[in-house]
């Protein structure tokens, strides 16, 4: 309950924070918004992701997140919803996709399946050989999330992000483990 204050609060700041600094996207998603039936902009600074950080617990979880967005520069989000699936293209994907393809940007997930939906992709910015940002590409039937990381953060800290700052929350499968009840 209190990460969906923090999340709606978080939402409302970058909403009425005309102050907000609008951080050069890093892919084009204006045919997206253009059919998108809803679309959602998230554009949080480190002066933004510091007063939004206070909004946080004082949990070990959360002040977990608080460590992580203090070296952070930024969390740009944009989601686009549709109302039909199929609104976008496995094509599409793809041109999003291959503009990760230079020597400063690397893959480290990729889930495709045969359909464009469900597909997740997350790729890391280095710069001298370390991290200085993520890029998140997550297609579900219906709707596009591409979130922007700035500063430095390591894959791990995706889990204490998720859900929070406009970031989808990961969904893993794990497998069960040996002599686990697997129905």
């Amino acid at each position: 309950m209190m990460r969906m204050k923090c999340s709606a609060i978080v939402l409302l700041l970058a909403a009425v924070g005309g102050r907000a600094y609008t951080q050069a996207f890093p892919v084009d998603t204006g045919k997206l918004a253009e059919r998108a039936d809803q679309t959602t902009a998230i554009s949080l600074d480190k002066n933004m992701l510091q007063f939004a950080g206070k909004f946080l617990s004082s949990s070990e979880e959360d002040r977990e997140a608080q460590h992580i967005i203090s070296k952070l520069d930024g969390i740009y989000v944009r989601t686009y919803e549709f109302k039909k699936p199929n609104a976008y293209s496995a094509p599409e994907l793809e041109t999003f996709r291959r503009q990760f393809a230079g020597p400063e940007w690397s893959s480290i997930v990729s889930v495709h399946g045969k359909e464009p939906d469900g597909d997740t992709d997350i790729y890391v910015h280095l710069v001298d050989g370390r991290v200085a940002g993520m890029f998140i590409l997550a297609a579900d039937p219906g709707e596009l999330t591409f979130v922007h990381i700035v500063g430095a953060i390591k894959p791990e800290d995706l889990d204490q992000l998720s859900g929070n700052f406009g970031i989808p929350k990961r969904h893993v499968k794990k497998e069960p483990a040996k002599g686990e009840d697997q129905r």
